[in-house]
This record gives structure tokens, C-alpha cells and sequence, in this order.
């Protein structure tokens, strides 16, 4: 039986088409998929996010644990309320999962992980934990609503009354009362995640509503997320992929030198040796729209389609593609037994409402 969110009764009550999702009874859309993402791309919308996990971390080596636990190391961070993006290895470099985390105090730090990988991120934290003088917390009293689009950021604020997040920073948060606000996102547009008690979820949902904030579903959050270039865990990464063939090399903090991080030695190999395959953006013409598991034939080999779809935005089908490592400008991927050509291309496809391919 799938898990509800504080949210359901007013996505049921606004006509939301419900889907199980990673366990949870969600809504894909609300009656048009590409109303919702042109809303986000040009306006406001609103997702309930509230199936992800946060895991609040606690203790006086809570800065260790993390140095230890993640690719990236919270070390960069320079501020209380930063936040660092990345991902948690196993020890052969694979991507158990990719995660938000947030410092803010000396001996706590607050992680926001996928809802699918819940059970196996929480036991590897307490895992990896055992080593370390820090408590796990897993913030199930919370909700969470993400805000995206280019006048999100202003209706919460009018909303919440929340002037202090009037000057935040990109991957950076905030308290307001009960509500943590963070400048983040899965969409490409700016916006924010904002993280409140599950009993007043109803109530701010509808102020924003009220505001003029569309609701949105998990569909279009997918297309919005594929055309910013943002991977999908489970589908564009796992642990039979590094970030170093995920396009997530960026995240890898291999400086300092010392910092024994797990899956460190594996991702130092797969340096030395060449990283055999990559993550690319692909854009087709019309003829089909590329699927996950499509094949993709390359002059060097085959690879596939981790993520694709029609883009209400580019007004094209586009994808992201593993395939081997090399240098190529065009590609084809096999469609219902037809070819057809695709041009590589360096993700996001979208930024910031702005197409660029």
C-alpha cells in the first residue's frame, strides 16, 4: 500500500491523476502536463516533495562523518545555511545516491536524500555512523514543497512574510519561524524548498494557490529536470556508475589529498586508467521520442538512453545518453527498429528559461 503525503487530500481535491511513486501516492498531473512545466519555465509552480527523506545529523563529528560519507566534502562550505551537492559511494565508487546537504551549526549538518533509496541510505549512514560520535534523525514530522520558476521566490516571501530570504543566496537556507526555506531546485529555474511542520503543509499549499502558484505533478517535473540536465537516481546513475561516467565529476572533491572518503581509491583508478564511458546530452529531430534503455550506436560502441523525452520547452526530443568515452558530434539511437541521427551536446538543454541547443 503506498504512503501518503500531508498533501494528498488537496491533490485529490484538485483533480490530480494519482501514481505510485517510489512507494508514494502521488500526482503525475493535474490535467496538463505541459501547462505545469510552461508555468515553471514562465511563471510559478509547486511540487510536493514531501516523500523525499531528511536526515538530520548530529554531533561533535558530524563534519568527519560527512567528510567521510560524501564524494564532495562539506569542508568547502563557508557559511552556516550552505549547502553542497553530491553523492554517497560505495566502496567501488558507485553512486548509492545523490544528496543535498546543509550545514548549519558546528555539530549539525541536515541531508535531504531520494525517497526510493530511503531504506538503503539510512542504513548505510548508520553504517558508515558507527565510527563516528554522531546521531541519525530521520525528520519524518517535516514536509516539503519546492517552489520553482522565475517568480517564486517573490510569492513566498509575500506568502510567508519571510523578508530574510529576500537577499539569499543560491544553495543557501534559511529559518523563518518552523520553516526552513533553501534556494534550491530540481527544475532549472530558481525558486526555493521549503521545509515545514507536516500539519501546516494544507495551509501553505493553498496560500500559494491562492498566490497564484500552480500546482504541478511528477511529469512535469521530469521534463523540467531533463531539459536543466539534472540526473534521475535509478535511471541516469546507481551503483553500476560512477560520477566520473555520470557527468558528475564536478562533485568529486579529490583535493585535500588526504581525505580518505569512500570509493576514493576506485574513482583514482578509473582516473589513472581513462573513465571508459560519459553522460551526454542528445537532440533529436522528429521521428520518435528516445526511452530509457534505448540503444545508442557510436563509432566507438554501443551505449544507451538513460532519460529522454519530448521537451515542451526546446520543442524537440531530447535525452541523456551513456555512451562510450570519445569525442563525437553526432550519434543514432534505435528507435522501434529505425535509426535515427542524434546531435551530442553538453547538458542543460535549458537554464533559466533560456534554450540552448
Amino acid at each position: 500500500m503506498s504512503s501518503k503525503t500531508p498533501l494528498h487530500a488537496a491533490h485529490l481535491d484538485a483533480g490530480g491523476k494519482m501514481v505510485d511513486f517510489a512507494g508514494w501516492e502521488l500526482p503525475i498531473h493535474y490535467g496538463s502536463q505541459m501547462e505545469e512545466h510552461n508555468a515553471v519555465r514562465e511563471n510559478a509552480g509547486m511540487f510536493d516533495v514531501s516523500h523525499m527523506t531528511v536526515v538530520d545529523i548530529h554531533g561533535g563529528q558530524a563534519r568527519d562523518f560527512l567528510r567521510r560519507l560524501l564524494a564532495n566534502d562539506v569542508a568547502k562550505l563557508g557559511e552556516k545555511g550552505q549547502a553542497l551537492y553530491g553523492c554517497m559511494l560505495d566502496e567501488q565508487g558507485g553512486v548509492i545516491d545523490d544528496l543535498i546537504t546543509y550545514w548549519l551549526e558546528d555539530d549539525f549538518f541536515r541531508t535531504v536524500v531520494n525517497a526510493a533509496t530511503r531504506e538503503n541510505d539510512l542504513a548505510w549512514m548508520r553504517r558508515v555512523a558507527a565510527d563516528f560520535d554522531v546521531e541519525i534523525v530521520e525528520r519524518d514530522d517535516l514536509a516539503m514543497i519546492a517552489v520553482q520558476g522565475p517568480e517564486a521566490r517573490e510569492k513566498v516571501i509575500d506568502v510567508l512574510g519571510a523578508r530574510e530570504a529576500e537577499s539569499l543566496k543560491p544553495f543557501r537556507a534559511t529559518s523563518h519561524g518552523d520553516y526552513f526555506i533553501a534556494r534550491t531546485g530540481y527544475t532549472g529555474e530558481d525558486g526555493f524548498e521549503v521545509l515545514l511542520p507536516a500539519g501546516e503543509a494544507p495551509g501553505f499549499w493553498q496560500a500559494l494557490v491562492d498566490a497564484g502558484v500552480k500546482p504541478c505533478g511528477l511529469g512535469a517535473r521530469d521534463s523540467l529536470r531533463l531539459e536543466a540536465g539534472l540526473n534521475l537516481y535509478g535511471q541516469d546513475m546507481d551503483t553500476t556508475t560512477t560520477p566520473l561516467e555520470s557527468n558528475l565529476g564536478w562533485t568529486v572533491a579529490f583535493d585535500p589529498e588526504d581525505r580518505d572518503f569512500i570509493g576514493r581509491k576506485a574513482l583514482e583508478r578509473q582516473k589513472d586508467d581513462g573513465v571508459p564511458r560519459q553522460l551526454v546530452g542528445l537532440v533529436l529531430g522528429r521521428g520518435g521520442i528516445p526511452r530509457t534503455g534505448a540503444v545508442v550506436h557510436t563509432p566507438a560502441g554501443e551505449g544507451q538512453v538513460t532519460s529522454g523525452v519530448f521537451g515542451p520547452s526546446t520543442q524537440c526530443p531530447v535525452a541523456l545518453a551513456r555512451i562510450p568515452a570519445g569525442e563525437f558530434e553526432e550519434v543514432e539511437v534505435e528507435l522501434r527498429g529505425r535509426k535515427l541521427t542524434a546531435r551530442v551536446v553538453k547538458p542543460p538543454f535549458v537554464r533559466q528559461g533560456k534554450v540552448r541547443v
